[in-house]
């Protein structure tokens, strides 16, 4: 499941639900924020929706947050945008190197630890920021 811009666009979305609260927050309005198709963002918010992080009405344009952005944290939005990808690694290791030499015999083996631990540290800081640290920088820059 390599990195893509899912991540940074579900939270962008989510910091324009809280900001935008008192607005009318269309698929439309948010993806004039992010640049994007309006498509786009109702697929991530469909995600962010199944991982209970925020409410739509069928219907009805708008969405909003469920609980409070500090009660959010970034890891909850890396595991909704991603759920579909949950059986993979973050990092993946080239396969099918040769066995007849002998970084190809054990690239993967030397690699694979690094690459877990990194994973692990990243989960860990996406664990301990919130939804309300992004929009806290956000505002910090008016």
């Amino acid at each position: 499941m390599s990195i893509t811009t899912r991540f940074s666009v579900g939270i962008h979305i989510l910091a324009v639900l809280d900001i935008y609260q008192d607005e009318v927050t269309s698929s439309s309005f948010i993806a004039s924020s992010v640049n994007t198709n309006p498509a786009v963002i109702r697929k991530i918010m469909s995600l962010l929706k199944a991982a209970g992080l925020i409410h739509t009405q069928a219907g009805v344009a708008g969405a909003r947050l469920v609980k409070p952005a500090e009660q959010i944290p970034l890891l909850a939005v890396y595991d909704a945008v991603y759920a579909d990808n949950k059986s993979q690694a973050l990092f993946d290791v080239h396969q099918d190197t040769s066995e007849r030499c002998l970084v190809g015999m054990h690239i993967q083996s030397a690699i694979n630890p690094i690459l877990h631990r990194v994973e692990d540290a990243l989960r860990e800081e996406l664990k301990g920021s919130t939804l309300a640290d992004v929009i806290e920088q956000i505002r910090s820059q008016e």
